[in-house]
């Protein structure tokens, strides 16, 4: 495994890491309808990151086997992230969750890539 498959594989633990963090804290702050509302955004972000990880391995390993990526792999993924982006917003609406507190919890996956990176400068090996 190279170093940049490590990192992809740390980040969803710091997404974790994060989610579980911002989930206790918006709860003890702010209430039910917050804290529901970071969580499907966080929720949406983690299946969000998997979708977009498996389409770019499955691009990856065709690229390395000399295949060419059909069709319908781009599509496929467009579909997921609709259906992803349809579900968050029918469970916001019903739920009466707070929407800006979704947009935060959506936010975990820049954040625990900032944190990666801090995290790869930090530990950095001098070659």
């Amino acid at each position: 495994m190279c170093e940049f498959d490590e990192a992809v594989a740390r980040i969803p633990r710091w997404m974790l890491l994060l989610a579980a963090g911002g989930t206790a804290i918006t709860l003890l702050r702010y209430g039910v309808s917050v804290t529901g509302g970071f969580l499907v955004g966080a929720i949406a972000a983690w299946v969000n990151f998997r979708v977009i990880e498996g389409v770019a391995a499955h691009v990856t390993n065709l690229a390395q086997a000399g295949g060419k990526a059909g069709g319908g792999t781009g599509v496929w993924a467009f579909i997921q992230f609709i259906a992803l982006v349809l579900a968050a917003l029918a469970i916001l609406f019903v739920s009466g969750f707070s929407k800006p507190a979704a947009f935060c919890g959506l936010m975990i996956t820049p954040t625990a890539v900032m944190v990666e990176m801090v995290y790869e400068l930090v530990t950095i090996k001098h070659k």
